[in-house]
Parts: C-alpha cells; structure tokens; sequence
C-alpha cells in the first residue's frame, strides 16, 4: 500500500491540564473521504486544529506526504498543500465574496494564471459565489457562507482539504448541495478530511470512518460497515 497522505501515530494533545487527544492514530490516503465522528467533546475538532498546527501535541507526530508536521507552524503547514474549511466558516463578513477568495490564494498571490484558474475552477463548482461576486460576505445566507468558505479553500489548491462540521447549522437543501460538492472536489482528486456530527450522510460519501469518544478511537473502518454497527445506529442515526 502507498504511503498515508495524512498519518497520525499515538497523538496526545492538551488543553492546560486537559487532556483531549489519548493517544490517537489515524490514517488518511491519496484520493480517499474520511470522516471523523464523535459527539461533543469528543476530540473532532481538536483534531483538526492539530493537524494544523494551532494546537501542538505533546506527544506522538503528525506526517503529510511522508514529513513531519507536527512542529511546524500553521503557516508553513498550508503553504505544504493543507487547507481548512472551518467550523462556523468564518468568513470573513465586511469583506467581498472575491475578496475573501484572494485571501484564500494569499500563498499563490504571484502566480496569475494559477489565480485566473483557481477562480474559474470554483466558479463552476460554486456559480452563485460568480453571481455574488462583489456582495458583502456578511450579508450572505448561512449556506452561501459555507460554499465561500469552501470555495476559499480551494483557492490555494490543496492536496488535502480538512472540514470541520460542514453542514452544521445549514437548511436541509444546503446539507444535501454540500455533500454532493464534497464530493465532487473528491473525485477531482483532493483527500478530504471532514469531521462532521451528521454520521448518516458523512457515512454515505466517505471510503472511511473513525469514531472519537473522549479522545479515543473507539471504532474504525469502511464507512459502509459503520453505518450497519450498533454504536453508530445508537449514538448518531437514534435507533434503539
């Protein structure tokens, strides 16, 4: 088997005297969707802010594409191809759709060309960001918010792209559209890393799963046979 995109091994992390992460290993491949599920307080989203760096573990290491990322700063660690969609989409709201797209491409600012393609790529994927272009970010709906978010993403071409509950808080028909979209941004070749509360339809798009309970993994494997174990269809799906 090729070497992880994204390799985890016996991470620790702390909040002060708080210990989040116990010990955790993952593992993500070129090409695959993994989710990250777990209630709250479970370690997801600490997850994601090790990977990049804003909180560091103090035990165990973090590999991208075979190198050790764990201690290096964030900057560095998404100038490697490492891009976040995060929780909340944190847009930024007095700012322009397109303006928060060129912060997004702030790593390739020089490269023009790479630009002009970066905002027809997610044009096509995202028209109504093209239709909004210069609408204020702030005086989006909450869906919109979340394809600008995504969009800003992609703008710096990542090879990994992590997401941090991307349908939280969003209509039932922006849920759906942003599934379909992770999808497809997949299959254009981006490994995708989405931590997400939605276990149903995170279990229907993703190759993979892991299951957080406070700071522990606690199931793993094809999403398709998580969907069918009964701590899944217990905690996430609500059967009894």
């Amino acid at each position: 088997m090729s070497e992880p995109v994204l390799k985890f091994e016996d991470v620790h992390t702390y909040y002060g005297p708080l210990h989040v992460l116990k010990g955790v290993n993952y593992e993500l491949y070129a090409g695959e969707i993994v989710c990250l599920l777990g209630g709250n307080a479970s370690g997801k989203s600490t997850t994601m802010k090790t990977v990049l760096g804003i909180v560091k573990p103090s035990q165990g290491k973090i590999t991208y594409c075979g190198e050790r990322i764990d201690r290096l700063d964030t900057s560095q660690i998404i100038e490697r191809g490492i891009a976040v969609v995060p929780e909340a989409r944190r847009v930024f709201p007095r700012m322009t759709v397109q303006e928060n797209l060129e912060l997004g491409a702030f790593i390739h600012r020089s490269d023009k060309r790479g630009l002009q393609e970066s905002f027809e790529h997610v044009f096509s994927l995202f028209p109504r960001l093209k239709e909004r272009r210069n609408q204020l970010a702030g005086t989006m709906s909450g869906g919109e918010q979340q394809m600008l978010a995504m969009a800003r993403a992609l703008m710096c071409r990542p090879k990994l792209l992590c997401m941090d509950e991307p349908s939280m808080g969003l209509a039932p028909s922006f849920v759906n559209q942003v599934f379909e979209i992770i999808q497809q941004i997949n299959r254009e070749g981006t490994t995708i890393f989405v931590v997400e509360q939605n276990a149903n339809m995170a279990l229907r798009i993703a190759h993979r799963g892991y299951v957080l309970q406070t700071g522990q993994v606690v199931l793993s494997g094809p999403a398709r046979d998580l969907l069918g174990t009964e701590l899944i269809r217990q905690a996430y799906l609500g059967e009894v």
